[in-house]
């Protein structure tokens, strides 16, 4: 089977199927751990009076090639989020400024919890997709035995 597009040999459909599933669970499952990061670190304080704080991170997708011909995706990384920190007023704290407020992360738990809860129904409808090819290639593989 060949690419209309470049010419170039591609996979069949079945295992075209089973690489970009696989891809996109590998990178839902990187993007669950970035996710469980920002989770632990929604309380980390900087360590020095005036310091910034753990400054919550999102990940950075791109389309990778995973097979010949057959396009998936990936995550290259992950990138901080730019939103400023919040501020809380506690003058006990080392990491106390002068007027006694200490930055804190700019994460938000509610906002954790829906990217979390994305990534993994993203994560399971790629699991999905998986199994039906598999049972896809089996029956096949039945009927061509009859």
């Amino acid at each position: 089977m060949t690419d209309p597009a470049s010419g170039s040999p591609t996979s069949s459909g079945s295992a075209a199927t089973m690489a970009i599933a696989a891809s996109a669970l590998k990178a839902q499952q990187a993007r669950m751990r970035v996710i469980a990061e920002n989770i632990a670190n929604a309380d980390s304080i900087a360590t020095v009076a005036g310091g910034d704080p753990y400054r919550r991170q999102s990940p950075v997708f791109e389309p990778a090639k995973v097979a010949p011909g057959v396009t998936g995706v990936a995550m290259t990384g992950v990138k901080p989020d730019p939103t400023p920190f919040r501020s809380e007023y506690n003058p006990g704290s080392p990491a106390a400024d002068a007027k006694g407020y200490v930055k804190m992360p700019n994460i938000d738990a509610l906002t954790e919890a829906m990217d979390m809860r994305e990534a993994s129904r993203a994560y399971q409808a790629n699991l999905n997709v998986i199994e039906n090819q598999r049972n896809m290639d089996s029956r096949t593989l039945d009927i061509i035995k009859k």
